[in-house]
Protein backbone atom coordinates (compact mmCIF):
# COMPACT_ATOMS: atom_id res chain seq x y z
CA UNK A 1 0.00 0.00 0.00
CA UNK A 2 1.65 3.10 -1.15
CA UNK A 3 1.30 6.24 2.09
CA UNK A 4 2.77 8.95 0.87
CA UNK A 5 2.36 11.23 4.29
CA UNK A 6 2.43 10.63 7.90
CA UNK A 7 2.30 13.11 10.50
CA UNK A 8 4.46 11.78 13.55
CA UNK A 9 6.16 13.56 16.58
CA UNK A 10 9.35 13.56 17.07
CA UNK A 11 11.34 13.74 20.82
CA UNK A 12 15.52 14.23 21.09
CA UNK A 13 16.91 13.07 24.31
CA UNK A 14 17.14 15.35 27.22
CA UNK A 15 20.79 15.66 28.48
CA UNK A 16 22.04 14.26 32.01
CA UNK A 17 21.90 16.34 35.00
CA UNK A 18 25.47 17.08 36.57
CA UNK A 19 26.39 15.73 39.50
CA UNK A 20 27.86 17.36 42.58
CA UNK A 21 30.32 15.71 44.91
CA UNK A 22 33.53 15.81 46.88
CA UNK A 23 36.37 13.11 46.82
CA UNK A 24 36.04 10.81 49.94
CA UNK A 25 38.57 7.91 50.51
CA UNK A 26 41.07 7.08 53.09
CA UNK A 27 44.10 8.40 51.41
CA UNK A 28 42.83 11.68 51.20
CA UNK A 29 41.93 14.08 53.78
CA UNK A 30 40.48 17.06 52.26
CA UNK A 31 38.99 15.78 48.48
CA UNK A 32 38.30 18.22 46.18
CA UNK A 33 35.30 18.49 43.94
CA UNK A 34 34.61 15.37 41.55
CA UNK A 35 31.01 15.13 40.39
CA UNK A 36 30.93 14.31 36.64
CA UNK A 37 29.08 16.31 33.80
CA UNK A 38 25.72 14.75 32.60
CA UNK A 39 26.06 12.74 28.81
CA UNK A 40 24.40 14.45 26.35
CA UNK A 41 21.15 13.74 25.01
CA UNK A 42 20.44 11.84 21.66
CA UNK A 43 19.28 13.31 18.42
CA UNK A 44 16.99 12.44 15.62
CA UNK A 45 18.12 12.54 12.31
CA UNK A 46 16.67 11.01 9.12
CA UNK A 47 17.79 9.12 6.68
CA UNK A 48 16.98 8.32 2.65
CA UNK A 49 17.05 4.86 1.44
CA UNK A 50 16.31 3.35 -2.13
CA UNK A 51 14.77 0.39 -0.74
CA UNK A 52 11.52 2.02 0.99
CA UNK A 53 9.03 3.22 -1.20
CA UNK A 54 5.94 4.08 1.50
CA UNK A 55 5.81 5.30 4.28
CA UNK A 56 3.44 2.91 5.54
CA UNK A 57 5.42 2.15 9.17
CA UNK A 58 4.94 5.51 10.19
CA UNK A 59 0.98 5.75 10.59
CA UNK A 60 1.61 3.67 13.44
CA UNK A 61 4.36 5.01 15.10
CA UNK A 62 3.20 8.06 16.85
CA UNK A 63 6.67 9.16 18.56
CA UNK A 64 10.02 9.09 17.05
CA UNK A 65 12.23 9.08 20.56
CA UNK A 66 15.92 9.47 21.13
CA UNK A 67 17.57 8.29 24.21
CA UNK A 68 18.09 10.50 27.27
CA UNK A 69 21.81 11.17 28.19
CA UNK A 70 22.45 9.96 31.78
CA UNK A 71 23.41 11.81 34.67
CA UNK A 72 26.86 12.60 35.62
CA UNK A 73 28.86 10.27 39.02
CA UNK A 74 31.11 10.57 41.50
CA UNK A 75 35.18 10.38 41.06
CA UNK A 76 34.56 12.59 37.54
CA UNK A 77 32.60 10.08 35.35
CA UNK A 78 30.47 11.43 32.78
CA UNK A 79 27.34 10.06 32.47
CA UNK A 80 26.78 8.28 28.91
CA UNK A 81 25.65 10.05 26.14
CA UNK A 82 22.22 9.16 24.77
CA UNK A 83 22.05 7.29 21.67
CA UNK A 84 21.02 9.32 18.33
CA UNK A 85 17.80 7.46 16.62
CA UNK A 86 18.34 7.25 13.12
CA UNK A 87 14.62 7.11 11.11
CA UNK A 88 14.80 5.61 7.58
CA UNK A 89 12.29 6.98 4.89
CA UNK A 90 12.29 6.72 1.16
CA UNK A 91 14.02 8.47 -1.12
CA UNK A 92 12.05 11.53 -2.11
CA UNK A 93 10.75 12.19 1.20
CA UNK A 94 9.90 15.79 2.63
CA UNK A 95 9.90 16.52 6.57
CA UNK A 96 8.48 19.11 7.59
CA UNK A 97 8.13 21.34 10.72
CA UNK A 98 4.26 21.37 11.47
CA UNK A 99 4.76 24.36 14.15
CA UNK A 100 5.35 27.45 11.07
CA UNK A 101 5.53 24.83 7.69
CA UNK A 102 9.28 25.42 6.98
CA UNK A 103 10.67 22.38 5.29
CA UNK A 104 13.41 21.70 7.72
CA UNK A 105 14.73 18.42 4.93
CA UNK A 106 14.27 17.31 1.50
CA UNK A 107 15.79 14.01 1.21
CA UNK A 108 15.78 13.79 -2.56
CA UNK A 109 19.45 11.43 -2.58
CA UNK A 110 19.77 7.91 -1.18
CA UNK A 111 22.19 8.14 1.91
CA UNK A 112 21.17 11.66 2.29
CA UNK A 113 20.59 12.36 5.99
CA UNK A 114 19.19 14.95 8.04
CA UNK A 115 19.05 16.48 11.40
CA UNK A 116 15.65 16.98 12.38
CA UNK A 117 15.54 17.37 16.46
CA UNK A 118 18.96 17.75 18.35
CA UNK A 119 19.67 16.22 21.41
CA UNK A 120 19.86 18.39 25.28
CA UNK A 121 23.58 19.61 25.65
CA UNK A 122 24.38 17.28 29.63
CA UNK A 123 24.68 19.83 32.84
CA UNK A 124 28.21 20.26 34.21
CA UNK A 125 29.10 18.77 37.64
CA UNK A 126 30.95 20.59 39.94
CA UNK A 127 33.87 19.97 39.26
CA UNK A 128 34.03 21.61 36.12
CA UNK A 129 33.02 24.73 38.48
CA UNK A 130 36.18 24.39 40.24
CA UNK A 131 38.41 27.52 40.52
CA UNK A 132 41.43 29.28 42.02
CA UNK A 133 38.86 31.65 44.00
CA UNK A 134 36.38 28.92 43.83
CA UNK A 135 37.74 25.27 45.34
CA UNK A 136 35.17 23.90 46.86
CA UNK A 137 31.93 24.74 44.26
CA UNK A 138 28.64 23.02 45.47
CA UNK A 139 26.82 24.24 42.36
CA UNK A 140 25.68 21.64 39.61
CA UNK A 141 23.85 22.15 36.26
CA UNK A 142 20.91 20.16 35.02
CA UNK A 143 20.77 18.93 31.33
CA UNK A 144 18.92 20.98 29.13
CA UNK A 145 15.29 19.68 27.44
CA UNK A 146 15.69 18.20 24.53
CA UNK A 147 13.07 19.22 21.73
CA UNK A 148 9.86 17.70 21.03
CA UNK A 149 7.23 18.57 18.17
CA UNK A 150 5.08 17.23 15.37
CA UNK A 151 7.03 17.19 11.91
CA UNK A 152 4.76 16.37 8.64
CA UNK A 153 6.32 13.49 6.17
CA UNK A 154 5.52 13.47 2.92
CA UNK A 155 6.83 11.24 -0.21
CA UNK A 156 7.51 13.03 -3.41
CA UNK A 157 8.53 10.85 -6.04
CA UNK A 158 12.00 10.72 -8.26
CA UNK A 159 10.85 11.30 -11.46
CA UNK A 160 12.12 13.08 -14.70
CA UNK A 161 8.65 12.98 -16.69
CA UNK A 162 5.35 12.93 -15.08
CA UNK A 163 2.42 11.57 -17.31
CA UNK A 164 -0.68 13.69 -16.98
CA UNK A 165 -4.67 13.13 -17.42
CA UNK A 166 -8.05 12.58 -16.96
CA UNK A 167 -8.67 9.07 -15.65
CA UNK A 168 -8.86 6.46 -18.94
CA UNK A 169 -6.42 8.85 -21.21
CA UNK A 170 -3.92 6.10 -21.54
CA UNK A 171 -1.46 7.12 -18.68
CA UNK A 172 -0.42 3.59 -17.15
CA UNK A 173 -0.69 1.94 -21.33
CA UNK A 174 1.51 4.37 -21.77
CA UNK A 175 4.21 3.51 -19.30
CA UNK A 176 3.78 -0.03 -19.56
CA UNK A 177 4.82 0.77 -23.40
CA UNK A 178 7.85 2.61 -22.73
CA UNK A 179 9.14 0.29 -19.44
CA UNK A 180 8.73 -2.38 -17.54
CA UNK A 181 6.54 -0.82 -15.34
CA UNK A 182 3.18 -3.56 -15.80
CA UNK A 183 1.02 -1.18 -14.31
CA UNK A 184 -2.16 -2.31 -14.25
CA UNK A 185 -4.58 -1.48 -17.58
CA UNK A 186 -8.11 -2.32 -18.37
CA UNK A 187 -10.42 -2.47 -21.50
CA UNK A 188 -13.06 -0.57 -19.40
CA UNK A 189 -12.71 3.15 -17.76
CA UNK A 190 -10.96 3.03 -14.73
CA UNK A 191 -8.64 5.52 -12.67
CA UNK A 192 -5.18 3.93 -11.08
CA UNK A 193 -5.42 4.33 -7.38
CA UNK A 194 -1.47 4.74 -6.81
CA UNK A 195 1.45 6.28 -8.95
CA UNK A 196 3.41 4.24 -10.71
CA UNK A 197 7.28 4.62 -11.82
CA UNK A 198 9.04 2.92 -14.79
CA UNK A 199 12.65 3.35 -16.21
CA UNK A 200 13.06 4.30 -20.00
CA UNK A 201 15.90 3.27 -21.73
CA UNK A 202 16.63 5.11 -24.84
CA UNK A 203 18.50 3.73 -28.23
CA UNK A 204 21.39 6.11 -27.72
CA UNK A 205 22.08 4.61 -24.00
CA UNK A 206 20.07 7.60 -21.85
CA UNK A 207 17.74 6.79 -19.20
CA UNK A 208 15.21 8.24 -16.85
CA UNK A 209 12.74 8.02 -14.99
CA UNK A 210 8.68 8.48 -16.05
CA UNK A 211 5.79 8.59 -13.23
CA UNK A 212 2.32 7.86 -14.41
CA UNK A 213 0.01 10.71 -12.01
CA UNK A 214 -3.07 9.27 -11.36
CA UNK A 215 -6.29 10.63 -10.07
CA UNK A 216 -6.64 14.20 -11.77
CA UNK A 217 -9.67 15.36 -11.88
CA UNK A 218 -11.68 18.91 -11.79
CA UNK A 219 -11.22 20.21 -8.53
CA UNK A 220 -7.94 17.90 -7.54
CA UNK A 221 -6.07 21.33 -6.81
CA UNK A 222 -8.71 21.16 -3.36
CA UNK A 223 -8.21 17.88 -2.80
CA UNK A 224 -11.34 16.55 -4.72
CA UNK A 225 -11.22 12.65 -5.35
CA UNK A 226 -7.61 12.28 -5.51
CA UNK A 227 -5.86 15.30 -6.41
CA UNK A 228 -3.70 16.79 -4.20
CA UNK A 229 -2.36 13.71 -2.83
CA UNK A 230 -0.78 12.61 -6.46
CA UNK A 231 0.05 16.01 -7.74
CA UNK A 232 2.55 16.52 -5.04
CA UNK A 233 4.58 13.63 -6.71
CA UNK A 234 4.26 15.84 -10.18
CA UNK A 235 6.92 18.56 -8.12
CA UNK A 236 9.66 16.84 -8.48
CA UNK A 237 9.55 16.44 -12.62
CA UNK A 238 10.65 18.51 -15.23
CA UNK A 239 8.92 17.36 -17.93
CA UNK A 240 5.56 16.64 -18.33
CA UNK A 241 3.87 14.43 -21.06
CA UNK A 242 0.03 15.58 -20.83
CA UNK A 243 -2.58 12.47 -22.49
CA UNK A 244 -5.45 13.43 -23.78
CA UNK A 245 -7.91 10.41 -24.84
CA UNK A 246 -9.32 10.89 -28.96
CA UNK A 247 -11.89 8.01 -28.35
CA UNK A 248 -14.86 10.83 -28.27
CA UNK A 249 -15.81 10.08 -24.69
CA UNK A 250 -14.68 13.82 -23.69
CA UNK A 251 -14.77 16.84 -25.34
CA UNK A 252 -10.65 16.93 -26.00
CA UNK A 253 -9.94 20.58 -25.64
CA UNK A 254 -12.21 20.49 -22.40
CA UNK A 255 -10.02 17.39 -21.02
CA UNK A 256 -7.15 19.14 -21.92
CA UNK A 257 -8.25 22.93 -20.21
CA UNK A 258 -9.38 21.06 -16.89
CA UNK A 259 -5.71 19.33 -16.57
CA UNK A 260 -3.86 22.44 -17.17
CA UNK A 261 -6.42 24.76 -14.37
CA UNK A 262 -5.29 22.16 -11.64
CA UNK A 263 -1.93 22.22 -12.64
CA UNK A 264 -2.10 26.03 -12.05
CA UNK A 265 -3.93 26.07 -8.71
CA UNK A 266 -2.32 24.09 -6.90
CA UNK A 267 1.37 25.83 -7.52
CA UNK A 268 4.44 24.79 -7.43
CA UNK A 269 5.28 25.72 -10.63
CA UNK A 270 3.44 22.80 -12.56
CA UNK A 271 2.51 24.23 -14.89
CA UNK A 272 5.60 26.29 -16.35
CA UNK A 273 7.20 22.97 -16.83
CA UNK A 274 7.80 22.14 -20.36
CA UNK A 275 4.49 19.37 -21.61
CA UNK A 276 4.62 17.23 -24.87
CA UNK A 277 0.85 16.99 -25.66
CA UNK A 278 -0.05 13.42 -26.96
CA UNK A 279 -3.32 12.51 -28.50
CA UNK A 280 -3.87 8.91 -27.44
CA UNK A 281 -6.02 5.68 -28.27
CA UNK A 282 -5.57 6.68 -32.24
CA UNK A 283 -6.78 3.78 -33.25
CA UNK A 284 -10.30 4.52 -32.07
CA UNK A 285 -12.42 5.42 -35.40
CA UNK A 286 -12.71 9.15 -35.75
CA UNK A 287 -9.75 9.95 -33.70
CA UNK A 288 -7.79 11.63 -36.39
CA UNK A 289 -10.85 14.15 -36.91
CA UNK A 290 -10.84 14.68 -33.38
CA UNK A 291 -7.14 15.36 -33.31
CA UNK A 292 -7.18 17.49 -36.23
CA UNK A 293 -9.66 19.73 -34.38
CA UNK A 294 -8.29 19.69 -31.36
CA UNK A 295 -4.74 20.70 -32.49
CA UNK A 296 -6.02 23.63 -34.65
CA UNK A 297 -8.03 24.63 -31.47
CA UNK A 298 -4.99 24.62 -28.98
CA UNK A 299 -2.35 25.84 -31.40
CA UNK A 300 -0.21 22.73 -31.29
CA UNK A 301 1.06 19.58 -33.42
CA UNK A 302 0.13 16.92 -30.68
CA UNK A 303 1.82 13.70 -30.84
CA UNK A 304 -0.35 11.00 -31.86
CA UNK A 305 -0.22 7.39 -29.84
CA UNK A 306 -2.31 4.22 -30.86
CA UNK A 307 -0.73 1.46 -28.32
CA UNK A 308 -2.08 -1.31 -30.75
CA UNK A 309 -0.30 0.58 -33.65
CA UNK A 310 3.06 0.78 -31.43
CA UNK A 311 5.47 3.33 -32.87
CA UNK A 312 4.26 6.45 -31.83
CA UNK A 313 6.14 6.47 -27.99
CA UNK A 314 9.16 6.48 -30.04
CA UNK A 315 9.05 10.18 -30.88
CA UNK A 316 7.66 11.32 -27.46
CA UNK A 317 10.28 10.04 -26.08
CA UNK A 318 12.84 11.39 -28.01
CA UNK A 319 11.20 14.91 -27.19
CA UNK A 320 11.29 14.16 -23.70
CA UNK A 321 15.11 13.20 -24.17
CA UNK A 322 15.00 16.65 -25.60
CA UNK A 323 13.31 18.44 -23.11
CA UNK A 324 14.86 17.21 -20.30
CA UNK A 325 18.21 18.35 -21.85
CA UNK A 326 17.10 21.85 -21.48
CA UNK A 327 14.83 22.23 -18.43
CA UNK A 328 15.53 22.88 -15.08
CA UNK A 329 15.28 21.80 -11.74
CA UNK A 330 12.45 23.38 -10.25
CA UNK A 331 11.93 23.95 -6.33
CA UNK A 332 8.77 21.93 -4.02
CA UNK A 333 6.10 23.62 -3.40
CA UNK A 334 6.36 26.32 -0.35
CA UNK A 335 9.83 26.02 -0.67
CA UNK A 336 10.91 29.08 -2.94
CA UNK A 337 13.10 29.89 -0.25
CA UNK A 338 16.72 28.16 1.04
CA UNK A 339 15.35 24.89 2.85
CA UNK A 340 16.12 26.16 6.52
CA UNK A 341 18.94 24.50 8.05
CA UNK A 342 18.75 22.86 11.92
CA UNK A 343 18.23 25.48 14.34
CA UNK A 344 16.12 25.92 17.22
CA UNK A 345 12.34 27.45 16.13
CA UNK A 346 13.40 30.84 17.69
CA UNK A 347 16.85 32.45 17.57
CA UNK A 348 18.43 35.78 19.35
CA UNK A 349 15.87 35.26 22.09
CA UNK A 350 16.51 37.83 24.99
CA UNK A 351 16.54 36.79 28.72
CA UNK A 352 13.54 39.41 29.65
CA UNK A 353 11.16 38.75 26.78
CA UNK A 354 8.79 37.23 28.77
CA UNK A 355 5.07 37.71 29.56
CA UNK A 356 4.12 37.26 33.37
CA UNK A 357 0.55 35.88 34.20
CA UNK A 358 -1.36 35.52 37.33
CA UNK A 359 -2.83 31.36 36.67
CA UNK A 360 -4.99 29.57 39.03
CA UNK A 361 -3.27 32.08 42.21
CA UNK A 362 -0.14 32.68 41.35
CA UNK A 363 2.49 34.55 39.28
CA UNK A 364 3.65 32.32 36.18
CA UNK A 365 6.39 33.29 34.04
CA UNK A 366 6.44 32.36 30.03
CA UNK A 367 9.17 33.13 28.17
CA UNK A 368 11.95 30.75 26.16
CA UNK A 369 14.90 31.92 27.51
CA UNK A 370 14.14 32.71 31.36
CA UNK A 371 12.58 29.34 31.07
CA UNK A 372 15.35 27.17 29.89
CA UNK A 373 18.06 29.05 32.06
CA UNK A 374 15.63 28.37 35.08
CA UNK A 375 15.53 24.63 34.56
CA UNK A 376 19.44 23.99 34.31
CA UNK A 377 19.94 26.11 37.42
CA UNK A 378 20.05 23.00 40.30
CA UNK A 379 18.63 24.78 43.58
CA UNK A 380 19.19 21.51 46.17
CA UNK A 381 22.45 23.89 47.42
CA UNK A 382 22.58 27.67 48.77
CA UNK A 383 25.29 28.34 45.39
CA UNK A 384 22.14 26.79 43.22
CA UNK A 385 19.61 29.48 44.79
CA UNK A 386 22.19 32.15 44.57
CA UNK A 387 22.61 31.59 41.27
CA UNK A 388 19.06 31.28 40.54
CA UNK A 389 18.22 34.64 41.99
CA UNK A 390 21.26 36.21 40.14
CA UNK A 391 19.58 35.37 36.65
CA UNK A 392 16.19 36.69 38.35
CA UNK A 393 17.75 39.68 39.18
CA UNK A 394 18.98 40.11 35.46
CA UNK A 395 15.70 39.50 34.27
CA UNK A 396 14.23 42.16 36.25
CA UNK A 397 11.79 39.79 37.52
CA UNK A 398 11.22 41.53 40.88
CA UNK A 399 10.47 44.84 39.06
CA UNK A 400 7.89 42.65 37.49
CA UNK A 401 6.44 41.59 39.88
CA UNK A 402 5.73 44.21 41.89
CA UNK A 403 4.12 46.32 38.87
CA UNK A 404 1.67 43.43 38.79
CA UNK A 405 1.05 43.39 42.08
CA UNK A 406 2.33 40.48 43.40
CA UNK A 407 2.48 40.29 47.59
CA UNK A 408 4.63 38.78 50.25
CA UNK A 409 3.56 34.79 50.08
CA UNK A 410 2.85 34.50 46.86
CA UNK A 411 3.73 31.97 44.48
CA UNK A 412 6.17 32.44 41.45
CA UNK A 413 6.93 29.91 38.38
CA UNK A 414 9.17 29.53 35.80
CA UNK A 415 8.36 26.45 34.27
CA UNK A 416 9.43 23.87 36.77
CA UNK A 417 10.99 25.76 38.97
CA UNK A 418 8.50 27.04 41.92
CA UNK A 419 9.36 29.45 44.21
CA UNK A 420 7.86 32.08 47.14
CA UNK A 421 7.84 35.60 46.38
CA UNK A 422 9.09 38.15 49.80
CA UNK A 423 9.24 41.69 49.58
Amino acid sequence: MLIDRAVVEVRSGNGGDGHISFLHDKNTEWGGPDGGNGGDGGSVYFLAKNNLNTLFPFRHSPLLSAEDGEKGMKKLMAGKRGDDLVVEVPTGTVVIDERDGHVLADLDEPGKKALVAKGGRGGRGNASYKSSRRRIPRIAQNGEKGERFRIILELKMIADVGLVGLPSAGKSTFLNLVSRANALTADYPFSTLSPNLGVTYLEDGNSFVVADLPGLIEGASQGKGLGTSFLRHAERTRVLVHLVAMDGMNDPVKAYKVIRKELEAYGGHLEERPEIVVASKMDIEGAAERKAEFDKELGVESFPLSSYERGGEVAILKKCEELLSKAPKFPLKGEEEKIRAYHPLEENLRLDDYVLLKEKGAYVVHGKKIEEDAARIQTKTEEGMMRLLSLLRKARLEEKLKAAGAKDGDEVRIGEVTFVYEE
